[in-house]
């Protein structure tokens, strides 16, 4: 029985320790950047005052950050709402002067550059709220990994369990870290898509480790290494298409969407490439490690004489 196309295989377990290094270099690269840079907290996780202003006409943020900087508001997140007439004012909290006092000056400040400015929305977000959020989003990655380590080894085998949260903790960490190296805004929409990777990344992972099992049943002479590789390549079209078209939707939204939608956006894209990426080399490569064989994937037999079919 021939179990794939020769001209179109691919040896991709026989660049595993390149691609060993390549994520080592790229955790090495996140994590520094979180450790030295840090993550730019939005509003939402550090508190502050969001103001939403109208303007009859189209505005240029230079000018409305200048007039705002003139005034005081050094620090301040200035950033079109949907169209060029409206604009999004990000106040950072200050021990000196009131939240409603801050939105108020801050208006006054924007109505001088077009008297016909109108202001649409006003938020407040205290840094108790905030720091909640922060304790809160951390807590929610952590038992979404644990939930999917404990499904996955029920569902498989422990050490493919073990080599898929391997995975999701790589995409994460990437996912994170290029948010800290170039200081993109990381907001709740941020975390909503970095939980959004876990999945994603997941189901993926799935689809190549369930036919790694379907082949370790079926295949007879190759050694692991073999079959892993060929289970790779017979799902590898399914993972770049699903991928593919995934991308062409985010960076469609990354384009067209608004900035309001940038940081969600940008965050499911370099999600989705490193993901793509983890589920092909250290998810399976995480297994060979690990020593799983033909014998660990073979049903193991009841008392009555019947197959289990797990692991």
């Amino acid at each position: 029985m021939q179990i794939i196309n020769k001209d179109s295989y691919f040896d991709l377990m026989g660049k595993r320790h390149l691609a060993l290094i390549f994520s080592g270099m790229l955790l090495l690269v996140a994590l520094g950047a979180i450790i030295v840079r840090g993550l730019n907290f939005g509003i939402d996780f550090t508190g502050g005052t969001l103001v939403e202003v109208g303007y009859p006409q189209a505005v240029a943020l230079s000018e409305v950050r200048e007039a705002l900087s003139q005034d005081g508001f050094g620090d301040t997140v200035v950033q079109h709402f949907g169209t060029s007439r409206d604009v999004l004012v990000r106040l950072a909290p200050r021990e000196d002067m009131a939240s409603a006092v801050l939105s108020d000056r801050a208006f006054n400040v924007m109505q001088g550059i077009d008297a016909g400015a109108d202001l649409r929305r006003v938020e407040f977000v205290g840094p108790q709220v905030g720091d909640e959020l922060t304790e809160d989003g951390g807590m929610a990655m952590l038992y979404a990994l644990i939930g999917i380590l404990i499904y996955v080894g029920l569902r498989f085998e422990y050490r493919f369990a073990v080599g898929s949260v391997i995975a999701l903790v790589h995409d994460v960490l990437v996912t994170i870290g290029f948010f800290a190296l170039f200081q993109v805004e990381f907001d709740l929409p941020v975390l909503a898509a970095v939980l959004a990777v876990i999945g994603y990344s997941l189901n993926d992972t799935i689809v190549v480790f369930d036919r790694i099992r379907e082949n370790f049943r079926k295949i007879r002479k190759d050694d692991s290494i073999d079959i892993i590789n060929i289970s790779i390549n017979q799902t590898l079209s399914r993972t770049l298409i699903t991928s593919g078209t995934t991308l062409l939707v985010l960076i469609a939204l990354f384009l067209f969407g608004g900035e309001i939608i940038h940081g969600f956006a940008l965050a499911l894209i370099v999600g989705v490439v490193i993901g793509t990426y983890s589920s092909i080399y250290v998810a399976s490569s995480s297994v060979i490690s690990m020593g799983v064989s033909r014998a660990d994937m073979m049903p193991v037999k009841k008392e009555d004489g019947e197959p289990d079919e797990m692991p």
